[in-house]
Formats: C-alpha cells, sequence, structure tokens
C-alpha cells in the first residue's frame, strides 16, 4: 500500500512517539469495535486522521513545516486509515451470502 507524503508523515510520527501511538492504536481499535460497515468505519478514521494532521500543523514539527511549504489544502487519509485497520485490529470475517457475519477489512 503507497502513502501520500501526509499520510506517511503521521504513520512516521507515530512510530517515532510511543504515547502518540499508543492513543492512536487504541482510538483505531474503538473505532473499529463499532457495528458500522468496514467502508464507514475507514471513512470515520480518514477524518479523524485529517482532523489529527490539521491540530498537529499548528504545533509539530514536521507537520509544521510542511504545512508552511505545502499548506493545508485537504488530502486523503483513507490509506493510512486502512493500513491501521489491517496492523492494528483483528480482521472482521466474511459476509456470508444470508448471513449476517461482518463485512471483512478493505
Amino acid at each position: 500500500m503507497s502513502l501520500n507524503p501526509a499520510e506517511q508523515r503521521i504513520f512516521d510520527y507515530l512510530q517515532s512517539r510511543p504515547d502518540e501511538g499508543r492513543f492512536w492504536r487504541e482510538k483505531v481499535r474503538v473505532i473499529a469495535a463499532t457495528p458500522d460497515s468496514a467502508g464507514a468505519i475507514a471513512a470515520q478514521l480518514e477524518r479523524e486522521l485529517w482532523q489529527y494532521y490539521r491540530e498537529r500543523s499548528a504545533t509539530a514539527s514536521p507537520f509544521r513545516e510542511a504545512a508552511q511549504r505545502e499548506g493545508l489544502a485537504r488530502t486523503s487519509m483513507r490509506n493510512l486509515a486502512e493500513l491501521l485497520l489491517r496492523l492494528w485490529t483483528e480482521p472482521r470475517p466474511n459476509k456470508r451470502p444470508g448471513g449476517d457475519a461482518s463485512e471483512k477489512w478493505p
């Protein structure tokens, strides 16, 4: 999976800061535990990641520097959302025809 530069910046930031990483791992698990579809969960996580990026851009390096160079035009965080769901949660069972099993992560 290929991440855009903004997504990669968040991923690297979370990897290099254990407290932030733990916070986001728990956040991802809580969001993933909702009964929503996999697509709706990824969309919610994507919105929260973008909000986090904007928040960090006001105070934290390397986000602040990137925002000064590139601005804060809305950037998709969908690939990062799906990656974090795959890395930090258990896969959902496949849907069976006529069954009621939950969706599997994309």
